[in-house]
């Protein structure tokens, strides 16, 4: 073979050679170029996650007004690889921020065009988790339909219908249960037992078959009253000397009745009131009746005797109808608060807080006095309410027949029911058909809008539902107290 042709045929080889190995490297480039993409893929989602954890940690730590909006991002070994971006988006109301939606950016520096985007909401659990968070020992009737946690700091009988954990606080999971709670005498065959003159009985435990055992826990822990007492002298501040909402004065008189005509109250001033008499009461888990022999509870007595009395309007005068502030949905009521007509119901429009207190006179608490139905415009949680009391929210002996409450109502010092009207001078006011609640109650003291007398209901509603509204759990109107200062992610989404 000639040399010429051998040379040929290295050349020709040759370039075949250099031909299929550049296609093999320009095949292994590619290949590695896509590879690190996808890395860069999943390092930008990384570092996104990043981005959302950190302004997390700014929230819980109060610090998310200083916050950096754009920062890099550093692997384990303290390298910087990349950068995330934050887009905030907070809801507020009369200028105090709620809930938070933040979109979180995530880049790669070896890819800087490769991004990833995640949004996500933050919030904190208001009390609207629970159907009851009561702070004193309670008794359950058996009418009474609770579909939503139920806590008590104290022991809780619950002869109800249960669809949640019931959780009991009493220290060392007992507590001694007294005639005003159906123990006398001692329901020994339910797991109560007499030690010397007293009925000692599980945290929780019930007499009857309508209710879940199974979901009955006890010790559980205290509920801390303290961290979600609402600050009134803020909400005061706000409405009065910052002209956030509405505020009302003394009266100077009895007191206001208010009715919610969507986004607008009507307010009457109270003139004057009737006090009605014979009637009963709850100061913290006692029962204390008009004529009892004067004791530590009683607020007055009068010839050694208790005397407790129910106001309810006689005369008023018409104030006006005011649009409440669709930025800033608080009312504060420096007085006693009537709330709602028997003939008349609220509709609620937006979400509304109603406070009544009296911060002028140290000697003296205000109560709320429920006395028409309150319902929702929309739902979806679209519309809300909460009402603080100082000291009672009371549902008032002139209530409807078949009443039916939306909301969240706090007891801040006193406690949310209704007292006792006996039958023989409050007929047929005194007994009630049905009562509904959506939302949830927040009592210091003990509730009740069922009286017994023997195995008699001798006062309140025969019937009774509660049951939680889940669109109050983190999108509350403003003042609804929270259970923990930690945000929490409620919604959770990538970006395409």
């Amino acid at each position: 073979m000639k040399k010429g042709t051998i040379t040929t045929y290295v050349l020709v080889f040759g370039a075949v050679f250099l031909l299929l190995l550049s296609g093999l490297l320009g095949f292994i480039s590619l290949q590695l170029r896509q590879a690190n993409q996808r890395v860069s893929w999943n390092e930008a989602f990384e570092i996104a996650e990043a981005g959302m954890n950190y302004y997390r940690w700014c929230l819980n730590n109060g610090i998310s007004q200083n916050c950096l909006t754009e920062k890099e991002y550093q692997d384990l070994a303290g390298n910087t690889i990349g950068k995330f971006s934050l887009q905030i988006d907070t809801v507020q109301s009369c200028g105090i921020s709620g809930s938070t939606k933040i979109i979180s950016t995530g880049w790669a520096y070896k890819f800087p065009n490769i991004k990833r985007k995640i949004s996500v909401s933050y919030s904190r659990e208001s009390v609207a988790k629970y159907s009851y968070i009561l702070k004193s020992n309670v008794w359950v009737g058996g009418d009474h339909e609770i579909r939503g946690p139920f806590h008590s700091n104290g022991g809780i009988r619950m002869d109800g219908e249960n669809q949640s954990l019931v959780t009991s606080a009493a220290p060392d999971g007992e507590w001694i249960c007294t005639d005003s709670f159906g123990c006398s005498p001692c329901p020994t065959n339910y797991g109560c037992r007499i030690v010397g003159a007293d009925c000692v009985c599980p945290g929780v435990f019930t007499t009857t078959q309508n209710s879940n055992p199974d979901l009955f826990s006890f010790p559980a822990a205290s509920f801390p009253f303290e961290k979600i007492a609402v600050d009134l002298a803020q909400i005061k501040k706000l409405t009065k000397e910052e002209s956030q909402g509405l505020y009302f004065g003394p009266s100077g008189v009895k007191g206001y009745r208010v009715v919610i005509n969507e986004d607008k109250i009507k307010v009457w001033k109270v003139l004057s009131t009737a006090m009605l008499g014979g009637i009963c009461t709850i100061i913290d888990f006692k029962i204390i009746c008009d004529g009892d022999s004067c004791k530590p509870e009683c607020s007055q007595c009068q010839g050694g005797k208790c005397v407790v009395r129910d106001p309810v309007i006689q005369s008023e005068q018409f104030l006006g109808e005011y649009p409440i502030p669709s930025d800033c949905g608080l009312i504060f009521f420096e007085d006693e608060l009537w709330v709602g007509k028997v003939d008349a119901e609220n509709k609620v429009k937006g979400k509304i807080t109603i406070a009544s207190a009296d911060l002028i006179d140290s000697n003296k608490e205000t109560n709320v006095w429920l006395q028409g139905n309150i319902e929702y415009l929309r739902g979806d949680g679209l519309d809300s309410l909460t009402i603080i009391a100082q000291h009672n929210n009371l549902i008032g002996l002139y209530s409807p027949d078949q009443m039916e409450l939306r909301g969240v109502f706090v007891a801040q010092s006193g406690f949310f029911g209704r007292n006792h009207y006996p039958c023989r001078a409050y007929s047929p006011y005194c007994l009630r058909e049905k009562l509904e609640i959506y939302g949830s109650i927040i009592s210091s003291g003990r509730v009740g809008t069922q009286w017994i007398s023997g195995s008699q209901i001798s006062s309140g509603y025969r019937k009774r539902e509660t049951y939680i509204d889940p669109y109050l759990l983190y999108n509350p109107p403003i003042f609804t107290p929270f259970i923990s200062s930690q945000y929490k992610i409620i919604n959770w989404e990538e970006l395409r």
